[in-house]
């Protein structure tokens, strides 16, 4: 039997970007499957809309590197990815290509053995960024990932080989996260940002055997089977200049590749995402009458959604003179025009549009810590998953920036109410850090499929309610998870119960609860604010 031939292949920095652009769009053809692997039900998956915008942003830092070395281009790709980073996944990621690009930094070319040893930093980069670490996370895809590759490397450098090598593993270890995180196995899925990175690495080894083209990406399955809905609407990465443009293009034959490149020159934040028969559309830009134009020109248009970004800009950039004058001033991620103008009553110095399934970046954060002039600055991330990107914050700026870990709107109002500009710095956060403690938050929204976690046989569709983040209600009427989620909380210390309801929510069912409550627990004042926000038809705080 005559041995295969081993051949060592190389490449080099402009072959890295171009391995990872063929990555990064094989990644984008699965984003709905993954956005769909929420341990909750709630209509709030964006960990693969997080992990594609994280990527993108790599890339187009990429294309400014100098030179065509390994080293510089990495380099460029874990800036790019810091900067985009979004939401929790995305951070991640962005400390795996900060390990990538520290391991390759004196390298011209990259072999399978050099790339098994980056895998190997990039591991241990991830773990070292936070401060609990958690297994069955694309934590542990990676760490498996980079022994994985390791082994083969010692034997064999071929690239091919470690990259086959490190898809297998990443795939195993996708399929075995739900075996290491309880909260994932009750749920019947995989971990999401495992199996982002695993379709990344996918896509790479599949470009270099020159196999991308003819093959279709595939979503991993646990073990246990699940019911999962891909989300369909695609959540818009938020900038401030043009027109927010969303719309759905459907036909016999449509081409996403051929529509995507028609678009690129046409706006910024272009996502281009569907099949043959269905595309999704989102881009900023200037002329969004030639952007449907053109796009009318293809195939049917629906779901069509245009707005002004420049007038968000101005309304969410909220500063005036007296706020320039403050020593120290709070930048607040909100979602929902409602909840904005509250937050804008309170004192807010900068509001950075976001929240649920609409992460902002980094970028996105650290541009309005820089607009506000105060020297000192309170973050409200507002969001359990931005609280990372957040913290990105600190080490990126000269000004001293807190990031208070609000979960919640909720918190971040009480926030709000407890900061007094001319308290000192330090008494500032120990004030607020009270404020936070102080308030139960009740989420109600839809859930997006069927499924049975913590004890709960939740139907698709069905209300559902999270106290302070933890599934606990589910029930064909919104007023029977309200109150169900009201039993679990200690009544007797609270004074005021406030209902923000969202944009799509009902005049009578809000009505309904607020009559309800006000009956059942008249000794509490209860209020009824216009939130606006998306998805959750009810967010109310208990105080």
């Amino acid at each position: 039997m005559i041995e295969e031939q081993k051949i060592e292949l190389t490449i080099d920095g402009e072959g890295l970007r171009n391995m990872f652009a063929a990555a990064t769009n094989w990644l984008e053809r699965v984003v709905p499957g993954i956005n769909a692997l929420n341990v909750y039900p709630v209509p709030d998956g964006d960990c693969g809309t997080n992990m594609l915008f994280t990527m993108r942003a790599s890339l187009a830092e990429a294309t400014k590197a100098t030179g065509n070395s390994v080293s510089a281009v990495s380099q460029a790709m874990a800036k790019g990815a810091l900067m985009g980073a979004r939401g929790n996944s995305g951070v991640i990621l962005s400390q795996i290509w900060r390990g990538l690009a520290e391991s390759l930094k004196t390298k011209v070319v990259i072999n399978g053995k050099t790339f098994a040893e980056a895998l190997s930093e990039a591991s241990a980069t991830a773990y070292h960024a936070l401060s609990n670490p958690v297994e069955g996370t694309i934590l542990t895809v990676i760490k498996d990932t980079a022994n994985a590759a390791r082994n083969i490397a010692s034997a064999n450098g071929n690239l091919v080989s470690v990259l086959e090598t490190s898809v297998i593993a990443a795939r195993n270890s996708v399929v075995n996260t739900p075996n290491l995180l309880t909260v994932l196995k009750e749920a019947g899925v995989v971990d999401a940002g495992g199996h982002g990175l695993y379709t990344l690495l996918e896509g790479a080894m599949l470009h270099l055997k020159g196999e991308i083209d003819s093959r279709s990406p595939q979503m991993v399955a646990s073990d246990i089977p699940v019911a999962v809905s891909p989300v369909e609407n695609e959540q818009p990465e938020e900038e401030a200049y043009g027109f927010c443009t969303q719309f759905l293009l459907t036909d016999d034959n449509l081409d996403v590749a051929q529509l995507r490149n028609q678009l690129k020159n046409m706006g910024k934040s272009l996502i281009v995402v569907g099949d043959t028969s269905t595309i999704r559309v989102h881009i900023h830009t200037l002329e969004p009458e030639k952007v449907t134009k053109l796009a009318a020109t293809v195939g049917t248009l629906s779901d069509i959604d245009i707005r002004n970004m420049d007038e968000q800009h101005k309304d969410f950039l909220l500063m005036n003179r007296e706020k320039a004058a403050m020593e120290t001033a709070v930048v607040a991620v909100v979602n929902g025009d409602g909840l904005a103008n509250v937050f804008s009553s309170l004192g807010v110095a900068a509001i950075v549009p976001g929240g649920q399934s609409m992460n902002p970046s980094t970028m996105d954060i650290l541009q309005a810590v820089e607009a506000v002039p105060s020297k000192n600055i309170i973050v409200l991330p507002n969001n359990k998953n931005i609280i990372l990107t957040a913290n990105q914050i600190i080490s990126l700026t000269k000004k001293r920036v807190m990031v208070m870990p609000t979960e919640t709107m909720p918190q971040g109002v009480s926030a709000m109410v407890a900061f007094v500009p001319e308290t000192s710095f330090a008494d500032l956060i120990e004030n607020i850090a009270e404020a936070i403690a102080k308030v139960k938050t009740l989420e109600i929204t839809r859930a997006t499929r069927s499924t049975r976690l913590d004890g709960l046989d939740i139907k698709e569709g069905q209300y559902i309610g999270l106290l302070d983040g933890t599934l606990y209600a589910a029930a064909d009427k919104p007023s029977d998870v309200v109150f169900n989620l009201l039993s679990r909380i200690d009544i007797s210390g609270a004074s005021i119960v406030t209902i923000y309801f969202g944009v799509d929510t009902k005049e009578t069912d809000t009505e309904e609860i607020r009559h309800l409550i006000s009956s059942k627990y008249p000794s509490l004042e209860t209020e009824v604010v216009n939130g606006g926000q998306p998805h959750y038809h009810f967010i109310i705080s208990v105080e």
